[in-house]
């Protein structure tokens, strides 16, 4: 029997070399690092990992350098979105041959009131021309990026007719009654917050596991949320992880991500970022880096 998808996922920031290119040495680096502050899996490829700035080849050199680094595929769950059918289905199909734990998909990207029968036809699409080994699919719901998202409608169609390959859903849009509503829908079905900042009532209630941007930084305080939301201290532990998760959401996410992650790592380099996304002029890294919760998150890690 397939394992259940559950716990920690970070969806895995992106180091770029000086030319540009993804620098697969310093992305393995990263991604070991996080397996060994507590994470479960890695979500790569997604919208903290600049997975839209990346072309296909590169997205897939860099699932190819997660094992020939010796991370087990079974411990990757790769975005696989993209505009046009054809891209999108081209990921999922890689996945799919060496066995990821899942795929995670988003609405078509780009065009805007689509209508539910759409975004059927699209998700429909993309699966039945990933080929026979197509990989378990986690949908995406961020609709502040893809223009809309799933409705339990839509959700309950795509289970009906795909019963055993979609199993869960990331839920990036931030409103708990929308996590809830799926948790209370689909029995069984893996629903992960986007964001740690509801995790202890989310996991309540139900939620499978956290799909966090922070988590690239705070792997180890969200994973002890995930070990720990029955027992007392559960709230502190959720009040310390949402300071660290405002301090770098209060800037540009993914560049203030990559700032946090460019001073554990005394690599400038992580900084860089592709465009038109840019790093953090310095006046905003050092007001950040100031921040009480990531002055002493930083030097929680360094001990």
């Amino acid at each position: 029997m397939t394992p259940a998808i559950t716990g920690l996922w970070p969806p895995v920031s992106t180091p770029f070399a000086d030319d540009g290119a993804v620098d697969a040495r310093r992305l393995v680096h990263h991604s070991r690092t996080l397996l060994a502050d507590g994470a479960h899996g890695l979500a790569i490829l997604g919208t903290t990992s600049e997975a839209n700035s990346l072309t296909l080849d590169e997205r897939r050199k860099a699932i190819d350098a997660h094992l020939e680094a010796g991370i087990p595929a079974a411990k990757l769950l790769p975005g696989t979105g993209a505009a046009a059918i054809g891209d999108a289905a081209a990921l999922p199909r890689h996945a799919g041959e060496i066995g990821v734990a899942a795929g995670l998909l988003p609405p078509p990207l780009f065009y805007k009131k689509r209508s539910d029968e759409g975004v059927y036809a699209f998700i429909a699409s993309v699966i039945e021309r990933s080929g026979p080994k197509v990989p378990r699919i986690m949908l995406y719901h961020i609709p502040q990026m893809a223009g809309d998202g799933f409705s339990l409608e839509l959700i309950g169609r795509l289970r009906e007719a795909f019963p055993d390959l979609v199993v869960g859903l990331k839920d990036s849009a931030g409103a708990y009654d929308y996590t809830k509503s799926v948790i209370d829908a689909f029995p069984g079905f893996a629903v992960f917050p986007g964001a740690e900042v509801y995790l202890v009532k989310a996991l309540r209630n139900g939620a499978a596991g956290c799909i966090s941007a922070s988590a690239n930084i705070n792997a180890r305080g969200i994973r002890g949320i995930l070990d720990h939301w029955r027992d007392a201290d559960a709230d502190a532990r959720q009040e310390a992880a949402n300071a660290i998760r405002k301090a770098v959401e209060g800037r540009t996410m993914i560049a203030a991500v990559k700032t946090v992650l460019a001073e554990r790592y005394r690599d400038g380099g992580w900084r860089t970022m592709r465009p038109p996304l840019m790093a953090l002029d310095a006046e905003a890294r050092a007001a950040l880096l100031a921040n009480p919760a990531i002055a002493g998150l930083l030097e929680s890690v360094a001990a």
